[in-house]
């Protein structure tokens, strides 16, 4: 969201005085959200919406708490890309698992069959 436009909304919640009043909680999520993609310092973002900070930080604590009660649909889904670098390729098998076993001894499974049938003997 513009940071312009933000500031407008956020200005219909000012009082007189400057103090941010009321504000309601979709205005407090769009807030997190531009907070959270800002590069910049927290004084720059503040100033840029033209709010003092003390204020600021109640608002967008009060969206995240929302935010983690599930209140705000979640965002969608992106999908990441690995780049076939030092590691693994994507298009090649694994070659089997690896479990760290008591006193850090390493134990190692060609098959998923013999760790789950190893798993079974030692239960």
């Amino acid at each position: 969201m513009d940071l312009a436009i933000l500031k407008k909304k956020i200005s219909t919640y000012k009082t007189s005085t400057g103090k941010l009043t009321r504000v309601p909680d979709e205005l407090a999520y769009e807030i997190l959200k531009a907070w959270e993609g800002w590069t910049g310092t927290a004084a720059s973002f503040y100033s840029e919406i033209d709010v003092k900070s003390a204020k600021m930080a109640s608002v967008i604590g009060r969206a995240k708490k929302l935010q983690r009660e599930g209140f705000f649909p979640a965002d969608d889904f992106k999908e990441i890309q690995l780049s076939s670098g030092t590691g693994a390729t994507l298009d090649t098998p694994c070659t089997g698992l690896e479990i760290v076993w008591n006193e850090g001894k390493i134990i190692r499974f060609s098959q998923v069959d013999l760790l789950v049938e190893f798993l079974k003997k030692v239960a």
